[in-house]
C-alpha cells in the first residue's frame, strides 16, 4: 500500500493522533509542557485534516509545529517517552512530511541524545529513516548527521559500533545515490559550465547542484580524515580509524564510479586527494625488507612495519581504482601496478605477498584491462613496460616458490610457502601402493613439493585474504595457497587474453570479409574510404595484440613449462598444457613466429624424456634459454626441465639417434604432453607454419619410442615386440597406443582442411624431417625411422584433390629416399611414391586426367624417375606399380604412354633378372592387350622397348621371347596398317606445321620415308641390332624373324623406303656381321653355360658367328631374289647389286667353310638358279644346342609372281595412298641386265682368284685352304653364270678362268677329310669338283662349237688348259709351297695336306683332249696355235715315264691316245708341211718316241709275263705306226726325224733287257718280238729297193757298222773273262749280256738272209763273217745258255760257206 493512497493517509493521521495521545498521558505528571504541545498538535492535525484536501502537503508544511511535541518529548530524556518520541517522528519520515526547518530540528535534536548516549541504536534508526525517506537534508544539516552517526561508531559498545558502522555506509552510500539521482533528473537539460580544474576552494564548490555538493564535500573529509587530516565539513567529528576510512572510499569508488568519471570536481578529488594518499599509505610496505635490522648504519629513522589491516584495504582501493579508473588515473596507476608487482617480491612478508597475488589475480581476470595496459605503457616510448612487468613477476614469484632461500629465517611467518618442510617429511601422494596410491594435486620440483589448492573458480578471482576486513594481525598462509592463487591467475591470464584476442579476431576477419563483400557490390567511392579505415582499424588492433602477446610470452613460457614440469596433477597439467596450446595457436594466427615455435617447443620438450637429444628443440630453445628476463631488478629465468622421478612410468623404449644408446622412458605426463601435441597439430594446423618441424620431430622420435611402425597407406600400427626387443610398454599405454595412432593418422588425413600455404608448411616439415631420419640411416643397417615418409604418404593421400600443388616437392623427396643405401627406408621410399602414383591415377579428378594432360603426365613422372635408382628393390617396386597401373589403368593412359613405355624399356644388363623379367612382363603385357588403345606414335616406342629386351643379355628366353614380340608387333601393323597409317599422317602433319613456324627441320628417324614405313623402318633396324647380339641364338632367331616379317609385309613399304630398307637395313647388317664374323674369337666355348652342350661345329665364337653370317646373307640373297622386280626400280640397284657381290665375295672367301659354301649358295641363288635352301636341309643347329626353336617359320618368301594373300589390296590401298602404283616389269620385256651379270662374273673371278691362290709361306699346317665341297660350288656356278654372259665371252675371260679352274684342281684336302671325298684309291673316280671343271670346259667348248667363227680361236686355248690337266697324271700340281702327301701314304688321323689322285681327272681331260682333237684337228687356230706339238708334248711326259707313271693305265692311255691324235694329226701335218707351221712338231715326237720305246723305268717286279707280252705289242704298234705313217712319207718329213728314226730302230733291233728278269724268263723277256720289228723296219727300210737318195743307205750302212762292232767286243770281252775266271761261274749280267749279243747275231744273220743281195754293202758282209772266229772261240764256255745260243748263232753261217759269185764286185762297188 502506497504512502499517498487515502487509506495510508487516514491510517497516519490516526496513528499521529494516537501517538499524541500516548504523549500526553506519558508526560502528564512530570512533563506539562510536553503535555499541552501535544494536545495542541492533535488540534493542529485535525484542523490541517479539515482544511485541507491535499493532508500530506500541509502537513509538510506545518510540519514544524507537528513535530515540536515530540522533540520536547526527546527531550524529556525518559527512555520510554524518547522511544515513542523517534517512532513517531520515524513514521512522519516515512511518509516524508517532514519539511528541511523540520529535519534539521530533529538532527539537533538527536545530536542531543547522542551527547547523551541516550537510545543509540534507535537514533541510527531515525538518521537513517531520515536520510533514507527524504532528500531534505543537505549541508550542514546532512554533515551533522553523518558526524552523529561516526561519533556512534566510536562507542564503548560494541553492538552500537557495528550498527554505526553499518549506517555510516548506508548514509555514505545514500548521500551518493542522491547525487546520482539529481544527474539522472538533470540529465536532459544543458550543461553546466565544466568546474575550473585546481579550485582550491574545498569548502565550497559552487558549480555543483546541492546533492552533488554535498557529496563532494563528505568524500572530501573521507580523504582528510584517512590522511589524519582535519575535515572541513563533518564538523564534530572526534576521532576516526584509517581502515575504516579506506573501507568506505573503497565502497564509494566501487559503487559510484560514474560519479567520478562524470564530473571533473570528482575526478579532481580522485587525483589530488586519494592517489597521493593511497601512495603515502604504502609507503611502509615498500620500504620494509624482511630480515632488514632496524639498527643499520644505511637506516638511522626506524623503518615502520606493514600493517596488514590498511596494507590489504589499500590494495583493496587500488584494485578498484585499476578497475574503475583506469582511464583517468594512467600515470597514477602505473605507479600502483608497479608497487603491486613489488609486493610480490620474496623479500616481502608472506601475507603481503598472498594479497598482492590476490590483486594481480583480480588484473589477471580483467583482459580489456590489461589490454589497456598494454596500449598505455607497453606500447608507449620511455615508459614502464608494466603489463610484461606483470606476467614476468608472476612468474618469478611462482619460481621463486620452488627456490629454497639461502638463510634460514627465525620466524615461520616469513618463511616462503611449502619451505618449512623437514627432511623426514613425507608428503601424502607418495604414501601407498598400488592402486591404493591417493595423489594429492600438487607440484614438486628438486626436492620443493607444494601442494595446489582449489583457489577459484575458473575466470574469476575470488580472494581470500583481501576480504580479510576483520582481520588486524596478518593470517598465516597456509602451504601451496601462493601457488595455487598464481597459478589460477596464469591460467586466467591466458585464458582471458587468447579468448579475447580471438573473439575480436573473428570479428575483424568477419567486417573484413564483409566489408570486401560489399567492395564488390557497391559503389567503388563510396567504399574506399570506408574500407581504408576499416584497414588501419584492423592493422591498430593487431599492433596491440601483437604486442599484448610479445609482452607477455616470455614471463607465461618461463612459468608454464616450471609448472608443467613440476606439476604432479593430470589435471593441473592438463590446464597448463592448455594454456601453452592456446598460447601457441594464438601467436601462430597473429603470426609471431617466434613465440608460437616457443611454447610449441615446451610442449614437444615435456613430451619427450627428460634431456632427450632432440636437436631440432634445443636449437631452437638455445636462443630462449639464455634469455634473462629482467623485472625491476629480479631475474626470472626460464628453468630447464629437471628429470624428476616422480612422474609414473608408462613406457621403455630406444630412443632414435644415430649411435645406439640405452633406453629412454616415458612417463604418463609425456604421453599427456603428446596428446596435446597431437591436438594443436590437428586443431591449429594452419597456423603452425614452420613449428611443423619441430611438431613432426617429436611425433617422430614419440612414434619411435613407443614402437609404432608405418603400414599399408602410411598409417601406424604397433610394432610387435621382436622388432624393438628394448620396447617395454604398460597396459595403460597399451590401450593408449591404437588410439594415439588413430589421432595420428586423423591429424595428417586432417591435413585436407589446411590452406596451400599451411600444407606446403606441412610437406616441407614432413621432407626435412625425413632428411634427418635419412641422415642417420646412412652407414647402419639399423631400422631407419620411416614416419615422415609414412606420413608424407598419408598427406599425400588425403589431399588427391589438390595434389598438383604438393606433388613436386612431394615426389621430389621421395625419390631421395628412394636413392637411400638403407633398404627398409627405400623401400618405404618406394611404396610411398608408387602408392602415392596408383592413387593419383585412380583418383576421380576434376576435370578427369583424361582432359588434363599436364597433370596426368605430372602424376607419371615420378614413375619414370624411378629409372635413374640403380637399386634392384626400387626397380623391381616402379615395375611391379606399372604392372598393377598397366591392369588398372592401362585403356586409359593416353599421353601417359610414353613415359611407362620408357620405365619399362629402362633395363640395364646390370640389373638381375627378376627385375627384367617383371619388366618383360610389363612388356607382355602392353603388346597383347594395349597396342590397339596407345596413340599410334608411341609404337615406335614399343619397337624400342621391345628391342631393348631382346639386347638384354641376363636372361636368354626373354631376349628370344622378345623377338617373337616383335613378330607380334609387325602382325599388328600389317593387320591395322590403314589406321596405323592416318594417326601417324594427322600427326605428322601438326609436327611439321610446328617444325616449319620454329624455322626447323623435322627431326625423326628415317625422315624422308613415310611416317608409316618408319614405323617398319624402326623395327627393321631394331631386328637388325638383335641379328648382331653376341648370343648365337638370338640373332638366329632375329635373323630369322626379320627376314620372315620383311617377305611378309614388304609389300606395304613404298617404293622409296625400300631404298633405305637395303642400304640402312640390310647392307648395314651385312656389314656389321662381316665385321663381327671376321674378329670372332676362336677360343673353344667349353659349355653353353649351366650343362648345355655345345656341337662341335658350334664350339667357338668364330663358327657361331659363321651361322648368323650365313644366315643374314641368305635372308638377303633371297629378298634380292624374290623382290627384284621391285628393286630393280630403285635408281642405284646395279650399285646394290654390286654391294650384295661383294658381300658374297667377301663371305665366299671366308675362312669358315660353312659361311663360304652358303655364300656360294646365296651366290646361286642371285643367279636364280636354284631353290631357296630349306631348314631341314640346313645343319639343325639350335637343336643341337639344346635351345629351344622360338621363330622356326619355314623362310618360303612370297616371290614377285605370288604375293601374299590380303597384301596385294592392303599394299594397293597404300600405294594409292602414296598416289604411285606398285610397278611390276611388263611382260616378256626382261630388263637389260647384261651388266649385272658381268659384275657377277667378275665376282666370280675375284672369288676364283683369291680361293685358288696358294698360301706363301711353307709347309705352314694352319694355312687356310679352301675345301672341295666349296670348291666344287664356285665351279658349278660358271656354267649358269656363262649363259648370261656368253655373248660377250672373250679369250682374256677365258685365261681368267682358266687360271681358277687350274688353280681349284690343285687345292689339296686335309686328311681328316680324304676319306669322305675319296673312297679309296684304286677306284678310279673322279672327284665331284674335278667333273665340274671338266662340265665347265665342256659347256664352253660346246658354245664355241655351235658358236660363232669368231668363237673358234678359244680352242687352243680349251686344248691347252685340258692338256694342263693331262699333266698331272704324272706331275701332280703343286699348291704354293705345301708340302703334301701321297694320297696312299696319308694318315688319316693327323692334319696333314694329301695330294689328290689326279690319275682318272687326267686321264678323262685327255680322252676328252683326243675326242676335241678329233672334231677340231683341221681348224685354223688349232693348226696355226700348234695345238698337236703341244698334245704331243704333254704326252711325251707320261710315255717317257712309262713305268714310273703313277698309274699304269696312264702310259697305256697315253699311248693309244698318241696313236689316235697321230692318225688324226699326221695327215694334217704332211698336208702343211710347205707351211713349216708343223716344223717345230717333229723332233717332239721323234723324242717322245725315243722316251717311250727306250723308256728309262724298269717294270715292277711283280709283273706277269702275260702283262709283259701285252706291253711289249703296245711298243710294237708305235713301231708299225712308224712304219705305217711316218717312214713312207719320208720326203713330206724333215731328214733329221728321219734319221732320229733310223737311230732308234736301229737301237731297238739291239735286245735290250732288264737285270731283275729269273732264268726261266730271260727268253720272253728280251723283248725279242720288239727287236725283231725294229730290225726288221730298219733293215726293210735300209736295204729297200727304194732308197731314193744315197744319204739313206747310208744311214743303213752305219747302223749295221754300229751292231756288229758292238757284237765283236761283247764276244771279245766274254772269252776274256770266261778264260780268267776259271771254274767261278761269271756274273749273271754278264752271261745275259753275252746271250743277248748271241741272239742278236742270229737274227742279223736272218735279216740278211731275206733282204735283196744288192741292197747288202759289202762291208757289212766283211764285218759278218769276221764275227766268226770270235764265235768259234766262244764254244769253250762253260755256260749251258750261252752254249745254246752260241748254236743257234753259228747255224746261219752254213749259207756264208761258199760265197756267192758277185761278192767281189759287190766289195768293190
Amino acid at each position: 500500500m502506497s504512502t499517498t493512497s487515502p487509506e495510508a493517509v487516514k491510517k497516519l493521521l490516526e496513528n499521529m493522533q494516537t501517538d499524541l495521545r500516548s504523549l500526553s498521558m506519558e508526560c502528564k505528571k512530570k512533563f506539562p509542557p510536553v503535555k499541552e504541545a501535544a494536545e495542541s498538535g492533535i488540534v493542529k492535525i485535525k484542523t490541517i485534516a479539515a482544511r485541507n484536501t491535499d493532508i500530506l502537503t500541509a502537513l509538510k508544511e506545518n510540519s514544524s509545529e507537528v513535530v515540536q511535541p515530540f522533540l520536547m518529548g526527546c527531550g524529556t530524556k525518559e527512555p520510554k517517552i524518547t522511544q515513542l518520541c523517534l517512532a513517531a517522528i520515524q513514521r512522519l519520515m516515512s511518509h516524508e512530511v517532514v519539511s528541511e526547518a523540520a529535519a534539521g530540528n530533529i538532527i539537533n535534536m538527536l545530536w542531543q541524545l547522542m551527547e547523551n548516549g541516550l537510545e543509540e541504536l534507535k537514533l541510527l534508526q531515525t538518521v537513517l529513516v531520515l536520510l533514507t525517506t527524504n532528500t531534505v537534508v543537505h549541508d550542514e544539516v546532512l554533515s551533522k548527521a553523518i558526524v552523529l552517526c561516526f561519533r556512534l561508531h566510536f562507542t564503548k559498545d560494541n553492538i552500537t559500533n557495528n550498527t554505526a558502522a553499518a549506517t555510516v555506509r548506508q548514509v555514505v552510500t545514500v548521500v551518493f545515490e542522491r547525487m546520482v539521482a539529481e544527474d539522472e533528473r538533470f540529465k536532459g537539460m544543458a550543461e553546466q559550465p565544466p568546474a575550473i580544474q585546481g579550485n582550491s576552494n574545498r569548502r565550497s564548490v559552487s558549480t555543483l547542484r546541492p546533492s552533488a555538493k554535498d557529496a563532494y564535500m563528505l568524500f572530501q573529509d573521507l580523504c582528510q580524515l584517512v590522511n589524519a587530516d582535519a575535515p572541513y565539513w563533518l564538523v564534530g567529528m572526534t576521532e576516526m580509524t584509517r581502515t575504516f576510512g579506506l573501507e568506505l572510499l573503497e565502497s564509494v569508488l566501487n559503487d559510484f564510479p560514474g560519479v567520478f568519471l562524470q564530473h571533473q570536481e570528482f575526478s579532481f578529488l580522485l587525483k589530488e586527494r586519494v592517489c597521493p594518499l593511497v601512495i603515502k599509505l604504502f609507503s611502509p610496505n615498500i620500504k620494509f625488507r624482511q630480515g632488514s635490522g632496524s639498527g643499520s648504519s644505511a637506516s638511522p629513522a626506524p623503518v615502520e612495519k606493514p600493517y596488514f589491516p590498511i596494507c590489504m584495504r589499500l590494495l583493496r582501493v587500488v584494485s578498484v581504482l585499476i578497475k574503475h579508473f583506469y582511464s583517468l588515473l594512467v600515470t597514477e596507476c602505473e605507479i600502483f601496478l608497479s608497487l603491486l608487482v613489488k609486493f610480490l617480491d620474496g623479500e616481502k612478508p608472506q601475507w603481503l605477498r598472498a594479497v598482492a597475488v590476490e590483486s594481480v589475480h583480480r588484473l589477471c581476470v580483467q583482459p580489456h584491462l590489461l589490454r589497456s595496459f598494454c596500449q598505455s605503457y607497453d606500447m608507449k616510448q620511455h615508459s614502464t613496460k608494466v603489463f610484461r612487468d606483470i606476467v614476468n613477476a608472476l612468474g618469478s614469484f611462482i619460481q621463486s616458490l620452488f627456490i629454497v632461500p639461502s638463510v634460514g629465517s627465525v620466524s615461520s611467518t616469513n618463511t616462503p610457502a611449502g619451505l618449512s618442510l623437514s627432511g623426514s617429511y613425507s608428503p601424502t601422494w607418495m604414501v601407498g601402493t598400488g592402486g591404493g596410491l591417493t595423489t594429492q594435486a600438487a607440484f614438486e620440483y628438486r626436492g620443493t613439493w607444494i601442494p595446489l589448492m582449489t583457489v577459484s573458480v575458473q575466470g574469476s578471482a575470488k580472494a581470500t585474504y583481501l576480504e580479510m576486513l576483520d582481520k588486524v594481525e596478518p593470517p598465516s598462509i597456509p602451504e601451496g595457497y601462493a601457488m595455487s592463487v598464481a597459478f589460477s591467475a596464469l591460467l586466467d591470464l591466458v585464458r582471458g587474453i587468447t579468448s579475447m584476442i580471438e573473439r575480436e579476431l573473428a570479428k575483424e576477419e568477419e567486417a573484413v570479409a564483409r566489408g570486401a563483400d560489399t567492395f564488390v557490390q557497391s559503389d567503388l567511392s563510396v567504399c574506399v574510404c570506408g574500407w581504408v579505415c576499416m584497414c588501419v582499424c584492423v592493422a591498430e588492433a593487431q599492433q596491440v595484440w601483437e604486442e599484448m602477446v610479445n609482452a607477455c610470452w616470455c614471463g607465461l613460457l618461463a612459468a608454464l613449462s616450471l609448472l608443467l614440469d613440476a606439476s604432479t596433477d593430470e589435471t593441473a597439467t592438463e590446464n597448463i598444457l592448455k594454456a601453452e596450446l592456446t598460447m601457441a595457436s594464438l601467436c601462430g594466427r597473429l603470426g609471431l613466429v617466434t613465440p608460437r615455435d616457443a611454447f610449441i617447443t615446451a610442449i614437444c620438450k615435456a613430451s619427450l624424456p627428460p634431456h632427450y637429444a632432440l636437436t631440432a628443440l634445443y636449437s631452437n630453445a638455445a636462443n630462449l634459454s639464455n634469455k634473462t628476463y629482467s623485472i625491476q631488478g629480479q631475474n626470472v629465468q626460464i628453468i630447464s626441465p629437471s628429470s624428476e622421478s616422480h612422474q609414473h612410468v608408462v613406457a621403455m623404449g630406444q630412443p632414435l639417434t644415430s649411435q645406439p644408446q640405452g633406453t629412454v622412458v616415458l612417463t604418463a605426463k609425456n604421453i599427456q604432453c603428446m596428446r596435446t601435441l597431437l591436438n594443436l597439430a590437428h586443431c591449429h594446423g594452419a597456423v603452425l607454419g614452420t613449428s611443423w618441424q619441430l611438431v613432426l620431430a617429436t611425433l617422430q622420435h614419440l612414434v619411435w619410442i613407443l614402437g609404432l611402425k608405418p603400414g599399408v597407406g602410411g598409417g601406424l600400427k604397433p610394432g610387435r615386440a621382436v622388432e624393438g626387443p628394448s620396447t617395454v610398454l604398460t597396459t595403460a599405454v597399451m590401450t593408449d597406443l591404437p588410439v594415439i595412432s588413430n589421432i595420428l593418422s586423423r591429424l595428417f588425413e586432417s591435413s585436407q582442411y589446411l590452406d596451400d600455404v599451411s600444407l606446403h608448411h606441412l610437406i616441407n616439415a614432413l621432407c626435412s624431417l625425413s632428411m634427418e631420419a635419412m641422415e642417420m640411416a646412412y652407414g647402419t643397417n639399423k631400422e631407419p625411422s620411416l614416419f615422415a615418409v609414412a606420413k608424407l604418404l598419408e598427406t599425400g593421400l588425403v589431399n588427391m584433390d589438390r595434389i598438383e600443388i604438393l606433388w613436386r616437392p612431394l615426389t621430389a623427396h621421395l625419390l631421395e629416399v628412394c636413392q637411400h643405401p638403407n633398404a627398409r627406408m627405400r623401400e618405404w621410399g618406394a611404396e610411398a611414391i608408387t602408392s602415392l602414383i596408383k592413387a593419383g591415377l585412380a583418383y576421380k579428378h576434376d576435370p578427369p586426367l583424361s582432359q588434363n594432360q599436364r597433370l596426368h603426365l605430372l602424376l607419371l613422372n615420378p614413375l619414370k624417375e624411378l629409372s635413374n635408382v640403380l637399386h634392384a628393390d626400387i626397380r623391381q617396386k616402379q615395375l611391379e606399380c606399372v604392372l598393377q597401373v598397366l591392369q588398372s589403368q592401362g585403356d586409359s593412359l593416353g599421353p601417359g604412354w610414353p613415359l611407362v613405355l620408357g620405365v619399362i624399356g629402362a633395363i640395364r644388363n646390370d640389373q638381375g633378372e627378376s627385375l627384367i623379367r617383371t619388366a618383360f612382363q610389363c612388356l607382355q603385357l602392353v603388346v597383347t592387350d594395349f597396342l590397339p588403345t596407345m596413340p599410334c606414335t608411341c609404337l615406335q616406342i614399343v619397337v624400342d622397348v621391345a628391342g631393348s629386351f631382346g639386347l638384354q643379355n641376363q636372361e636368354l628366353n626373354i631376349s628370344l621371347t622378345s623377338i617373337g614380340l616383335l613378330w607380334n608387333i609387325s602382325d599388328y601393323f600389317f593387320q591395322r596398317a590403314e589406321i596405323i597409317t592416318e594417326e601417324l599422317e594427322k600427326e605428322e602433319a601438326i609436327l611439321l606445321q610446328q617444325a616449319c613456324d620454329k624455322g626447323e627441320t623435322l627431326n625423326r628417324p628415317f625422315h624422308p620415308a613415310p611416317p608409316f614405313d618408319c614405323l617398319w623402318l624402326c623395327l627393321y633396324a631394331k631386328l637388325g641390332e638383335l641379328c648382331v647380339d653376341p648370343r648365337p641364338a638370338v640373332r638366329k632367331s632375329a635373323g630369322q624373324t626379320m627376314f620372315s616379317t620383311i617377305a611378309a609385309h614388304g609389300t606395304l613399304l613404298q617404293q622409296p623406303t625400300w631404298h633405305i630398307v637395303v642400304w640402312k637395313v640390310l647392307f648395314h647388317l651385312l656389314n656389321c656381321v662381316r665385321k663381327s664374323s671376321t674378329t670372332a674369337d676362336k677360343e673353344k666355348i667349353e659349355s653353353g653355360g649351366g650343362n648345355i652342350l655345345i656341337h662341335h661345329s658350334r664350339d667357338t665364337a668364330e663358327k657361331q658367328w659363321a651361322e648368323t653370317w650365313v644366315l643374314t646373307l641368305a635372308g638377303v640373297a633371297r629378298i634380292f631374289n624374290t623382290r627384284k622386280y621391285l628393286l630393280q626400280q630403285l635408281g642405284d640397284f646395279f650399285k646394290a647389286w654390286e654391294v650384295l657381290l661383294d658381300h658374297i665375295q667377301s663371305a665366299a672367301l671366308s675362312k669358315n667353310n660353312e659361311v663360304s659354301l652358303a655364300a656360294l649358295k646365296s651366290f646361286q641363288e642371285i643367279l636364280q638358279l636354284v631353290t631357296p635352301v630349306k631348314d631341314s636341309d640346313k645343319p639343325d643347329t639350335l637343336g643341337a644346342m639344346d635351345i629351344p626353336p622360338v621363330l622356326m617359320e619355314p623362310l618360303t618368301a612370297p616371290g614377285p609372281g605370288r604375293p601374299l594373300p590380303r597384301s596385294d589390296s592392303l599394299a594397293e590401298r597404300l600405294a594409292q595412298r602414296y598416289s604411285t602404283q606398285p610397278q611390276l616389269p611388263p611382260p616378256g620385256e626382261e630388263q637389260d641386265d647384261s651388266a649385272l651379270w658381268w659384275s657377277a662374273w667378275s665376282t666370280w673371278y675375284r672369288t676364283g682368284t683369291e680361293c685358288t691362290r696358294p698360301p706363301s709361306g711353307g709347309g705352314d699346317k694352319l694355312a687356310f685352304v679352301p675345301s672341295q665341297p666349296f670348291l666344287t660350288a664356285l665351279i658349278q656356278i660358271f656354267p649358269a653364270l656363262y649363259q648370261h654372259i656368253a655373248t660377250g665371252f672373250s679369250m682374256d675371260d677365258l685365261r681368267k678362268l682358266g687360271i681358277i679352274l687350274h688353280g681349284a684342281v690343285s687345292v689339296p684336302i686335309s686328311s681328316d677329310a680324304s676319306p669322305f671325298i675319296l673312297p679309296s684309291y684304286t677306284e678310279a673316280v673322279l672327284t665331284s669338283l674335278q667333273e665340274a671343271v671338266l662340265t665347265a670346259l665342256d659347256v664352253l667348248q660346246k658354245a664355241i662349237c655351235v658358236g660363232p667363227e669368231t668363237l673358234q680361236v678359244m680352242y687352243p686355248a680349251i686344248f691347252e688348259q685340258l692338256l694342263q690337266f693331262v699333266e698331272f697324271s704324272c706331275k701332280p700340281p703343286q699348291y704354293g709351297k705345301m708340302e703334301t702327301k701321297h694320297v696312299a701314304n696319308a694318315k688319316y688321323n693327323q692334319a696333314e695336306w694329301v695330294a689328290l689322285n689326279y690319275v682318272p681327272f687326267a686321264e678323262r681331260s685327255l680322252e676328252v683332249v683326243v675326242d676335241l682333237y678329233q672334231k677340231t684337228a683341221c681348224h685354223k687356230a688349232v693348226i696355226a696355235e700348234k695345238v698337236l706339238q703341244n698334245i704331243i708334248k704333254t704326252l711325251r711326259v707320261p710315255l717317257g715315264l712309262k713305268y714310273a707313271c703313277p698309274a699304269e693305265s696312264t702310259w697305256k692311255l697315253a699311248v693309244s691316245s698318241l696313236l689316235k691324235v697321230l692318225s688324226i694329226g699326221l695327215p694334217v701335218a704332211r698336208q702343211q708341211a710347205s707351211s713349216g707351221k708343223f716344223d717345230t712338231m717333229w723332233p717332239k715326237l721323234a723324242h717322245a718316241f725315243e722316251d717311250f720305246l727306250f723308256t728309262k723305268s724298269t717294270p715292277p717286279d711283280n709283273l706277269s709275263i702275260q702283262e709283259f707280252q701285252k706291253n711289249e705289242a703296245i711298243d710294237v704298234e708305235v713301231v708299225q705306226l712308224i712304219s705305217t705313217e711316218i717312214l713312207p712319207y719320208a720326203n713330206f718329213i724333215p731328214k733329221e726325224f728321219v734319221g732320229q728314226i733310223m737311230a732308234m730302230l736301229n737301237k731297238g733291233s739291239i735286245h735290250s733287257q732288264s737285270s731283275s728278269f729269273t732264268e726261266a724268263e730271260i727268253d720272253i723277256r728280251m723283248r725279242e718280238e720288239f727287236s725283231k720289228v725294229c730290225f726288221e723296219t730298219l733293215l726293210q727300210f735300209s736295204f729297200s729297193n727304194k732308197v731314193s737318195t744315197p744319204q739313206e743307205g747310208y744311214i743303213s750302212r752305219m747302223a749295221l757298222a754300229v751292231l756288229l762292232q758292238r757284237a765283236q767286243e761283247v764276244l771279245h770281252r766274254y772269252v776274256e773273262d770266261e778264260r780268267l775266271s776259271g771254274r767261278c761261274p761269271l756274273p749273271r749280267q754278264q752271261v745275259t749280256e753275252i746271250i743277248f749279243v748271241l741272239k742278236a747275231v742270229s737274227t742279223l744273220m736272218d735279216s740278211l738272209k731275206k733282204t735283196q743281195p744288192e741292197n747288202v754293202d759289202g762291208n757289212t758282209w766283211a764285218q759278218v763273217i769276221a764275227l766268226y772266229p770270235t764265235l768259234v772261240e766262244c764254244i769253250t764256255c762253260s755256260s749251258a745258255e750261252v752254249s745254246s745260243a752260241l748254236k743257234e748263232a753259228l747255224g746261219p753261217f752254213k749259207d756264208l760257206m761258199q760265197p756267192p759269185v758277185s761278192k767281189v764286185q759287190n766289195g768293190e762297188s
